[in-house]
């Protein structure tokens, strides 16, 4: 079986207006703008799709207000599809475009599966230059005025049956990367991927709850543009950025309209059928090597409320 990732995901919203603008912002292509109706896509296809909170045939949320509604993961071929449709809780409904299973998992979320429908796209990042290993000769690495999200690129829950929904999601053939044995899971689709294209955590006294969306950028030099622009754009930037030491990805989280936080997101580790899953104890240093807290303010180019540096002058110029 070849789960691909996250194909599409569907938001209940209470403010339209805002979430167009943020989108707008994020850097997705616009495909449908309606009164009652938004859709979006990055690069390679994989759709956000923004509702009203009341709109009809929405899936039943799994907590109050904005929130993510329905999750849509793409498979490589219809032998897929027959295999998910064995697996218990699944059941199989005809799609606008064909098979497609469908279930609820032990947190409450709508899934679905489908074949997959984002295209191939030919992008590349920066290459860089390692010690002894130079990549890049007689070429400046980019400096990126706004992000172009290539994919949507993992999705992260808050849960209360943290143990029910790993159970679940392996039987339809996700796998461990790694743990936080007892209160979090990282899940990939298939043996060679990226790090995660789920993660579940449970903290102490949670509820069910989306807690992100992150959108995979070219390399670090996007997730500055990107979150460069998304400041300049009035967002409020929660942490980043930064960088995760267990998955080595660069990341900058912002607050978004539609529920949870949105992620720009690079250079996550790639993983085969050779991984074993590691084992950690939750703690600051293993969330972040760095990040800055509230981000860095895209007019000025520092953390947020620190001086800019005098007009006319070098950064790292002494004051006389």
């Amino acid at each position: 079986m070849s789960i691909e990732g996250i194909d599409e995901v569907t938001y209940g919203v209470e403010d339209m207006a805002a979430a167009r603008n943020f989108w707008d912002d994020w850097g997705l292509h616009q495909l449908i703008d309606q009164a009652d109706r938004l859709d979006y896509e990055t690069l390679n296809g994989s759709t956000v799709r923004v509702r009203p909170l009341d709109a009809p045939g929405l899936p039943a949320p799994i907590e109050p207000g904005s929130t993510m509604r329905e999750v849509v993961w793409g498979v490589d071929q219809a032998s897929d599809l027959e295999a998910l449709a064995r697996c218990p809780g699944v059941s199989v409904i005809a799609g606008a475009h064909g098979r497609e299973c469908v279930a609820t998992d032990p947190n409450g979320l709508a899934i679905r599966f489908r074949l997959s429908r984002k295209r191939p796209v030919r992008v590349r990042g920066a290459l860089t230059n390692n010690w002894g290993a130079p990549n890049r000769i007689n070429t400046p690495t980019p400096v990126y005025d706004r992000a172009d999200p290539i994919e949507l690129g993992h999705v992260v829950f808050f849960t209360d049956k943290l143990q029910a929904c790993e159970d679940f999601y392996v039987s339809l053939g996700f796998i461990v990367s790694d743990r936080y044995p007892g209160r979090a899971v990282f899940l990939r689709c298939s043996a060679d991927g990226g790090h995660h294209d789920l993660f579940l955590l449970q903290v102490p006294g949670g509820k069910p709850g989306l807690n992100h969306l992150a959108f995979a950028v070219r390399d670090i030099h996007e997730v500055f543009g990107g979150g460069l622009h998304i400041s300049r754009c009035g967002w409020e930037t929660q942490l980043g950025p930064g960088r995760h030491p267990i998955s080595s990805a660069y990341f900058w989280y912002v607050k978004n309209p539609c529920g949870g936080l949105a992620e720009y997101n690079a250079d996550e580790d790639q993983l085969d059928e050779h991984w074993q899953s590691r084992d950690f104890t939750p703690s600051n240093e293993a969330f972040a090597e760095w990040a800055i807290e509230g981000g860095i303010d895209g007019n000025t180019r520092r953390q947020r409320d620190v001086n800019a540096p005098p007009q006319g002058r070098f950064g790292t110029e002494r004051r006389t």
